[in-house]
């Protein structure tokens, strides 16, 4: 399949009662072979219209495995790192005309039987983004490092004060979006790093969709083939993280103002009950 361009279609909104989703779900890979097949076969296919994985020039057979499972394929002629790889899977689910975006990581940390759930709040108009918590149950029975699990609740406690939320995690890769949401935040503007992740939520609270973030709880899974951030690049992580967080509130207050976080197409505010 050819690289994708940057076009993409009009505005949409929640599907119609006549109009049946499609749900579209993406995995941005690198060197996935040894966990790429287990990850697709928890996939619910009989929810999912097409399944795109885009390869960030892995070394391993990421690209023949996923291949042979038919799924549609877009190889990176360079390494754009986690970042750029979602640019591509979003372009190209919003070009195959998707409502909903799944994005996955084929690394099988993630429970993919949970898609049905993850998405039925965005087909239904109530949500544009649901996350997949693993916080929501006990990420250390999971096998979850006590370092890993520190950092991770001082980053969302941070992130929850700056934005107004509650939510119970942020640094999760099983998400799903609204099209509207993709077609409203300007996402190729983030990252191409580990951090786009984060960057984009602030881009949906900047944009008034704070309130239409959901999550639902998912298994938290821990073994030697997941792919894992090592310490070193978690602090550059964190770091960074803390720096969107700056800022997004400079942004707010007025004080300094950035492109990334100004809607294309704000969410109108929602009318009181």
């Amino acid at each position: 399949m050819d690289r994708p361009s940057d076009a993409v279609p009009g505005a949409g909104s929640a599907p119609s009662a006549e109009h049946r989703p499609i749900v579209v779900v993406v995995m941005p890979a690198y060197n996935a072979a040894k966990t790429l097949e287990r990850t697709y076969a928890d996939i619910p296919q009989e929810i999912v219209n097409r399944i795109i994985l885009v390869d960030d020039v892995s070394r391993d057979e990421t690209v023949d495995i996923a291949r042979q499972l038919g799924l549609d394929v877009i190889i990176h002629q360079q390494n754009l790192g986690y970042g750029g790889n979602q640019k591509t899977c979003y372009r190209a689910a919003l070009e195959q005309g998707a409502d909903v975006v799944v994005m996955l990581h084929p690394d099988y940390q993630y429970d993919a039987t949970r898609i049905p759930e993850l998405v039925a709040p965005i087909v239904s108009g109530e949500k544009h983004l649901m996350l997949g918590s693993r916080f929501l149950g006990d990420p250390l029975a999971g096998g979850m490092p006590r370092w890993k699990y520190v950092s991770n609740r001082f980053l969302t406690t941070v992130e929850n004060l700056a934005f107004g939320l509650r939510l119970s995690e942020y640094h999760t890769g099983l998400r799903a979006y609204s099209r509207r949401l993709l077609e409203t935040i300007p996402y190729q503007l983030n990252s191409n790093d580990f951090v786009f992740d984060q960057e984009l939520i602030a881009q949906v609270v900047a944009a008034g969709m704070g309130r239409r973030i959901g999550e639902i709880a998912v298994p938290t899974r821990y073994f030697d083939e997941a792919s894992s951030v090592g310490f070193k690049r978690s602090v550059v992580y964190g770091l960074s993280t803390l720096r969107v967080v700056t800022r997004y509130l400079l942004h707010r207050v007025g004080v300094r103002r950035s492109p990334k976080l100004t809607a294309r197409n704000p969410e109108p505010p929602r009318s009181a009950a």
